[in-house]
This record gives structure tokens, sequence and C-alpha cells, in this order.
């Protein structure tokens, strides 16, 4: 694992906030689709993963060709990662097509309490009481965001809720495994591309084996090419895969390198507020006054985080010179 340092504490937490700022696209991509075309959400999803790791596999081809090729040793590893792509891309989809562009990105980011605590018990992180304050303020604001403290809100939206908050916990489970990538040596492109590349195939087998069982899948395998003849929505989701959700999570994984996971999904609970500022523009989806206290809430944690992790930062420092 890299070496903390402070040069190495900014590339990381730089990497996280453009990343986020990418990815805060990604649900109104999402959104446009479901809306205008009514596109299931895992076909969605199927989709949107293959090009990803077709648009990568057709650059690092023209680039960096040894990236390509994954240590053996690691396939297995980045099955099973793939796998959790696959279901954290199916639940995160279909939670955008029930709650809308801003509420799912928020209720996705319960995934920092997961991160932190998965984080210490899996890859000995240190929980320490800065990290506990930005988790707390990061889950606050969720809970706030989605109006999760209004019990209507349970009965009128269980499904909607429950997909959010799944996605949550699986886009933990993705961190955590992010970071074990960087600390087994991976590159984070090559991880980027053997991911999605198994979460489409994943997703295929859903579509055509699962279909009709589970939310969001196809009812016959024609429907796969649901789009047809509709060029601006095969454009939108190409752009869906090439722009948000290739930057985004290639800059994610590559701030991994850098921080521990359970900082970066943090720094990353900054992509609701932007996501909650779009959706008003485009689609007039409007936050309530607690949804902006929520949205307060979160970025007040990461701004906590960063305060703290550069306190520890120079403690460490000065112990190391003693």
């Amino acid at each position: 694992m890299m070496p903390t340092s402070r040069p190495n504490l900014t590339r990381g937490y730089t990497l996280a906030l453009i990343s986020a700022a990418f990815l805060s696209t990604t649900a109104i991509f999402i959104r446009y689709l479901t809306q205008t075309f009514q596109l299931p959400a895992l076909v969605l999803a199927c989709w949107r993963d293959g090009f990803v790791a077709l648009t990568l596999l057709l650059a690092l081809s023209l680039r960096s060709r040894g990236l390509l090729k994954a240590p053996s040793q690691h396939l297995r590893y980045l099955l099973i990662y793939g796998l959790v792509l696959a279901i954290f891309n199916s639940l995160w989809t279909l939670s955008v097509a029930l709650n809308g562009a801003a509420v799912s990105t928020v209720l996705a980011y319960c995934s920092a309490g997961f991160t932190a605590l998965l984080g210490r018990w899996f890859l000995k992180e240190e929980l320490g009481w800065g990290k506990i304050m930005a988790v707390l303020f990061s889950l606050a604001g969720c809970v706030l965001v989605a109006g999760a403290h209004d019990p209507q809100v349970w009965q009128s939206n269980l499904l909607g809720l429950l997909t959010g908050i799944g996605s949550g916990l699986l886009y933990a489970v993705y961190t955590l495994l992010g970071r074990s990538a960087s600390q087994r040596g991976l590159n984070p492109w090559t991880t980027v591309l053997y991911t999605f590349g198994f979460a489409a195939i994943f997703l295929l087998g859903f579509n055509l084996f699962l279909g009709g069982h589970i939310p969001g899948t196809t009812a016959h395998p024609a429907d796969m090419f649901w789009l047809g003849h509709a060029w601006q929505g095969w454009l939108a989701l190409f752009l869906l895969a090439a722009v948000p959700t290739l930057l985004g999570f290639g800059l994610y994984n590559s701030s991994l390198v850098y921080l521990p996971s359970s900082v970066a999904n943090l720094i990353a609970t900054l992509e609701p507020v932007f996501t909650a500022a779009i959706a008003y523009f485009l689609f007039g989806e409007v936050l309530t006054f607690m949804q902006v206290i929520g949205s307060l809430l979160i970025l007040a944690g990461v701004v906590l985080l960063r305060i703290y992790e550069g306190g520890m930062l120079g403690v460490r420092m000065r112990e190391s010179v003693r």
C-alpha cells in the first residue's frame, strides 16, 4: 500500500472529489432513460456495464495494452468483485426508477456507515472520533434527504427504500473490494475493465434466465434491444457508460490507492448534493427544507473528515520524527 503523505492525501481527496462530480450525473442519465423510454432497470444496467467494458477495452488497447491482462491468480477475485458490482448496479438502477435521481443517490450513500464499520472489521482501518462523527453526520443527512424519519414514507414506498438502502450496502462492499484490489497491486483501470466486463455478463444472465421473476428484468430476450431505432436513447446510454460511469468509477478506484476505503466513500457522499442540484434544473425535483438540511450535514461530514485526517497525519509525522 502506498505510504501516507500530504501529497498522497491531497491526490486521493482530489481524485475522490472529481469522481463524485462525474458520478453525480449518473442518476440523471438513468432517470432520463427510464422516464423517456421506459427502459427496464436491469436491461439498462447490463448495457451500461457492457459499454463501459468495451470503451475501456478499446482505450487500453490503443494506449496501455499491458493493462489488459490481469494476473491469473486474481481472476477469481475479480469475478466475485464483478458479481457484487452487478447486484449493486441492479439495485441502484431500480432505486433511481422508484425514488427519483436525487433521493436514490442519497440513499446509496448510507454506504458511508457500512464502509467505515466493515473497513474496521475486515481491513483493520482506523475508526477514530473524527471518522465516527463524519459517519454520523453522513447517515443523519441521508435519513433526512430520504425522508426515512417519516413512517408514512416506509408505508408508501417500502420497495423504493429497501432497494436504495440495499444499494448503499452493496456500494460499501464494492468500496472495500476496491481498496483490497489496490492492496493486491491491481491497477485501478484493469480492475474496472474486468469487474464491469464480468458484471455485464452476470446482468445478461439475470435478464435472460430470471426475466419476469425479479423487478426490472426483461419479459422476453428480445427486450434486450428495447431501445430499437431510438438513436437518442442509445446515445444517452453510451454517454452514461463512457463519461460518468467509466471516469467516475475509474477515478474512484484510483483514489482508493491513496485513501482508506471509509475516507473515499465519505468523500463520495458529496455526489447526492451535486445530483440534487442537477435534478432540480433538469427534472424539477425539488428538495424540501429537511432534505436541504440533510445535504448540508453530508457536506459538513466531509469537511470534518478532511480536517480530522489532516490533523491525524500531522500527529503521525511528528511521532515519526521523534
